[in-house]
């Protein structure tokens, strides 16, 4: 216990791991925040007249593809044309039809429309006949939102890893780690003593960003918290071997990197290009972010089949990592006397 107490003491001297547990939960504000912005006035089209210029008919036309400023004069027109923070589309008649006017640095999608409303407006009285139904525009961010999401909700429940790697590197560097080997401490005792803080810190950060960036019923929250359990010990086991194989601080940021990005990577890389692949799909799931991903994004689309199937896997994982770091820690013992 006292030694629990000492690694939870160390965090107030690390603010590199202070700034990883807390970096998730901001990046979840940050991401709802976004989420409730609504975007869909980036789709809307902007026209400009002169009052007395176009008639009565064709202004309330155009209002059938947009919203329509009207200028008093022909320097303000132009004026609202060429201003660079807006994409207003410059409307005048031209004979029986319109001309459209633009500064010429507008989006793609407005040149189009430019180029596209005279011929519109010749057909008018063809089209008039026929029924428009206005669509609800959806959200531009809502495809992706709950991918942002689960990235942020991986990160924090793998942030265990980082504080891990980094404690064992440091006392490897104060000469900590050779008084380590001498202590009457069973290897078993050892992994408990420098997982507990990582994976209560990591489970911490990433139940608050769940909490920020979810909202699910009592079934779903309870599984997410199984998976959060999991994968903020698999993330401390993981934190174990990468502490272990740095040979200094440099090598083990350089390690920490290398596998934050294949915990980022293989789980995004399997849903969207290789869920169809039966086998590559499997391969995947060596990584344990890939169960913990998948799991996520079941849970935040209102299912529970894969998040079930994800937590054996993931289950199998701790067993697997923390076996393995015994036997290692026994084996190196056994041949150091």
């Amino acid at each position: 216990m006292k030694g629990v107490i000492y690694q939870a003491k160390s965090i107030r001297k690390d603010k590199f791991c202070i700034m990883s547990f807390l970096l998730p939960i901001a990046v979840a504000v940050a991401l709802k925040v976004a989420g409730s912005i609504d975007l869909s006035s980036l789709g809307e089209y902007y026209f400009c007249v002169m009052d007395g210029e176009v008639t009565d008919e064709t202004r309330e036309w155009l209002t059938g593809y947009g919203k329509v400023t009207v200028c008093q004069t022909r320097d303000e027109w132009l004026s609202a044309i060429r201003e660079p923070s807006t994409n207003l589309i410059g409307v005048e008649m031209d004979k029986e039809g319109i001309r459209t006017v633009l500064s010429g640095d507008e989006l793609s999608i407005w040149q189009q429309m430019a180029g596209t409303l005279p011929d519109l407006y010749e057909r008018r009285e063809m089209s008039a006949g026929v029924s428009i139904q206005t669509l609800e525009q959806p959200d531009v961010l809502t495809g992706f939102q709950y991918i942002f999401m689960a990235m942020t909700l991986l990160v924090a429940m793998f942030m265990g890893c980082t504080f891990n790697a980094m404690n064992i590197i440091s006392e490897k560097e104060d000469g900590i780690a050779l008084i380590n080997e001498i202590l009457p401490m069973t290897p078993r005792q050892y992994v408990v003593q420098k997982i507990f803080v990582g994976f209560v810190f990591g489970f911490l950060s990433a139940m608050v960003t769940a909490a920020i960036c979810f909202r699910l019923s009592h079934e779903g929250m309870a599984a997410m918290l199984v998976l959060t359990v999991l994968s903020a010990f698999v993330a401390a086991l993981v934190g174990l071997f990468v502490g272990r194989i740095s040979e200094g601080m440099m090598a083990g940021v350089v390690y920490i990197k290398i596998v934050m990005i294949v915990f980022m990577a293989v789980p995004l890389l399997k849903y969207l290009a290789v869920a169809e692949n039966k086998a590559l799909s499997a391969i995947c799931y060596f990584v344990p972010s890939s169960a913990t991903f998948e799991g996520v994004m079941d849970l935040a689309n209102g299912g529970m089949a894969a998040a079930g199937k994800d937590m054996v896997i993931l289950a199998v994982h701790c067993a697997g990592w923390f076996l393995l770091y015994l036997l290692l820690s026994r084996h190196r013992k056994k041949h150091s006397f």
